[in-house]
Order: structure tokens, then sequence, then C-alpha cells
């Protein structure tokens, strides 16, 4: 599938089932952290400054931003987990959004599980990889900020992020960098492959 990523635009936001788009375009949803890098990493994917906007507050994000790229497929921006800040109600409230959408949208193709190459995934990070794993949901382990650690080392932090989450090594693990935009090509093959 050829995809012109300068046809992106922000669809719609979303709380719950009843504001999806109402068609058959197949989705990826990108997962992650509040301060990951899922704005960048989407920004970076469609060659845009901000279509997503990068914020300076991690948690932003508080629905499901649905983004049309060129008609043909969507990215599906979902709330970023783990944020203190935010009351726990709150984030339950989140949880069970995430979750409405992961386990019930049929347009669902793959989630972009986005992870910090820098650290060790959180407790949120590998809850979520496993959360995939067992709904059987396609998942690309994305660990972005790759320029911020030495190429040298990229393996050793590799190793340690698949160790903590238990990677299957059927899934796609790709090192990303929106500064540099190492990882764009290989990110793209495997979102497309999955479509």
């Amino acid at each position: 599938m050829e995809i012109n990523t300068h046809n992106a635009e922000i669809l719609l936001s979303a709380a719950n089932k009843s504001h999806y788009p109402q068609d058959d375009l197949p989705e990826i949803a990108l997962a992650g952290r509040s301060n990951v890098g899922k704005s960048s990493f989407i920004n970076t994917m469609l060659n845009r400054k901000n279509l997503a906007r990068t914020s300076g507050k991690p948690g932003k994000t508080q629905l499901l931003n649905f983004f049309n790229i060129d008609d043909k497929m969507r990215f599906v921006d979902v709330p970023g987990y783990g944020y203190a800040r935010v009351s726990k109600k709150e984030r339950e409230k989140w949880g069970r959004m995430i979750e409405e959408y992961l386990t019930t949208r049929e347009n669902l193709r793959a989630v972009v599980s986005l992870v910090d190459l820098r650290h060790d995934p959180s407790a949120d990070d590998v809850q979520m990889y496993e959360f995939l794993k067992y709904y059987e949901i396609p998942v690309i382990i994305v660990a972005t900020k790759a320029d911020k650690i030495p190429r040298g080392k990229w393996n050793k932090h590799e190793s340690a992020i698949k160790k903590k989450l238990n990677f299957d090594p059927s899934d796609d693990f790709i090192l990303f960098s929106s500064v540099s935009k190492a990882g764009m090509v290989q990110a793209w093959d495997a979102i497309l492959e999955k479509l």
C-alpha cells in the first residue's frame, strides 16, 4: 500500500465507542507513558512539525485522537498512562476508555507500544504489553529517544527492555529517534505489514 503521509489530518477526538469513526479503515493505535514521545513519533512518521501537539505538560491527551492518513488508514493516539498528577479516578476512566477501544474496535490492526530506550520499562509498560499479548492484539514495540544514547549502547538497552517485558521475538522491536529519524522506515514497514 502506498501512503502519502503529507495527506494527514486530525479527524476527531473520542471519549467512547459512540464517537468512533463509522467505517472500515484500518487503525494503528499508539500507546505509551505520558512523556515517552508519542506526539513526536506521530509528527516524525507523518513528516509534520506539530500535527500531534507535543506538550511540556505530560498527560495532556485525555481522549482517543484519530488521525486520518491519506484516507487509507488512521493512527489512534491513546491517552498516555502512568502520569502521576492525574487523580486515580481520572486514570481509571482513561483505563476503561483505552480498554474499550483496544478490546472492541474491529478496525484495530496493531498497537505501537512506545517505550523509552533510556529506561527500563515501567510497571505500566509491562502491563500494557501483557494486556496486548493476552488479547492477541499484534504489537510493535518502538523504543524512542535512541538519539539520547550512544549507538554502542543500543544493544544493551534493547536487551534490558526485552528482558523486562518478557518480549516475544515474533513481535517487531524498533529503535526510534524523532531527532535523527532513525527507525522511521522500519516503523512504517512494520505498520504497513499489519494493515
